[in-house]
């Protein structure tokens, strides 16, 4: 296997992960889709350190990223979210999760758009979605309220123009 394929390789396991994730939630497999998720954060802090240490990172790569990131750290744990904790909710739950999805979106066009170096305008998706996940599955026993509010101020924070500092692990 050509090493330029390594980083889309581990991509596409990261969206790979995020579409796994959601089968395991409609299987009611709740700790197992939300480590999924976690699993897929691995692989995306992963993908574009490789490709930027070979020097091979291309549009491709990034556009693919973008793309699976939406899946394993929007959809996924809104999936998770919805499914554990407002199934019961009719609309609500749905118009909840749909602000979530929406503003991770908001999120991911704007990291494309307008790069910043240092650090990140807003709470990233690959923050916000897993954050979700293990919430949604740790609040399963109490009320709604306590995982609708996590839910609106991770959006929130997705939207926001707080600065988020850059970790880079070596």
């Amino acid at each position: 296997m050509p090493r330029r394929w390594m980083p889309n390789i581990l991509t596409v396991i990261n969206l790979l992960a995020g579409i796994l994730a959601i089968l395991l939630a409609f299987m009611q497999q709740w700790a197992m889709a939300v480590a999924i998720v976690f699993a897929a954060a691995l692989f995306d802090s992963v993908d574009g350190r490789i490709a930027r240490r070979l020097n091979i990172a291309n549009d491709v790569g990034r556009q693919l990223d973008i793309f699976s990131d939406l899946i394993s750290f929007g959809v996924a744990p809104a999936t998770i979210a919805y499914l554990l904790n407002f199934a019961d909710s009719n609309w609500n739950g749905g118009i909840l999760v749909a602000v979530f999805l929406l503003c991770g979106v908001v999120r991911l066009v704007r990291f494309k758009v307008f790069q910043v170096k240092g650090y990140y305008v807003g709470l990233p998706i690959t923050i916000a979605g897993p954050m979700l996940a293990v919430c949604s599955y740790l609040t399963q026993e109490f009320q709604t309220l306590t995982l609708t509010v996590v839910l609106l101020v991770l959006a929130g924070l997705m939207i926001s123009t707080i600065r988020v500092p850059k970790i880079h692990f070596r």
